[in-house]
This record gives C-alpha cells, structure tokens and sequence, in this order.
C-alpha cells in the first residue's frame, strides 16, 4: 500500500501563493510520475500539473506561467508552486502518484482564493 499525506493548502488572497506538498511512503518502489488534480464544487476533477521521474511536466494551460510542479526523489514528494492564485483556482487539490501501474490518491487539501 501507498500513503499520501498532502499539506500546504488554505485561504489566500487573488494574487497570492502557496505551496502544496505530498510525501508518499510505503510500497512506493516503482514510483514515477506523481501530480496534482483539483475538483471544483460541481465539476470534474482536473489535471493541474504532472512530472515524471525523470522531470518532464505537464501543466493545464489554465496554470501555465502560474503554477510549477518539482519533485524530491530522495524524499518522494512532490511540490505545487502556485503564484498568481485567482479565485477561479479555488478548489479541493489532490496528490496522484503512479507506482508501475497503480495509482493512489491523497486525502485532498483545501485551496480557497478570495479577498
């Protein structure tokens, strides 16, 4: 089994920042791509940004410029950047970690943008 403890979300102004982080631990050998999703009340769950092990990322093009993903191997966290934070980015932000062929989600982590 996988675990996934996400951190790093809450309430922040349009225009600010924060850092979400995932630490994966457990039956992780195998471990490559690791992402981010995010859900919207009333919508479908979204890709926001993705990165492989060995560093290529895909961004949603509603975050490119915005947001930037990173990874610590050494450690099997994944980091989300996000500056430039609009209220349109409000929603409930998820871990997603590949291991071989199986994927596993975190618990997800509130992110609100509002003044």
């Amino acid at each position: 089994q996988v675990q996934l403890v996400e951190s790093g979300g809450g309430l922040v102004q349009p225009g600010g920042s924060l850092r979400l982080s995932c630490a994966a631990s457990g039956s992780i050998f195998g471990i490559n791509v690791m992402g981010w999703y995010r859900q919207a009340p009333g919508k479908q769950r979204e890709l926001v940004a993705a990165i492989t092990s060995g560093g290529s990322t895909n961004y949603a093009d509603s975050v490119k410029g915005r947001f930037t993903i990173s990874r610590d191997n050494a450690k099997n966290t994944v980091y989300l950047q996000m500056n430039s934070l609009k209220p349109e980015d409000t929603a409930v932000y998820y871990c997603n970690v590949r291991v071989i062929l199986t994927y596993y989600w975190g618990q997800g982590t509130q992110v609100t943008v509002s003044s």
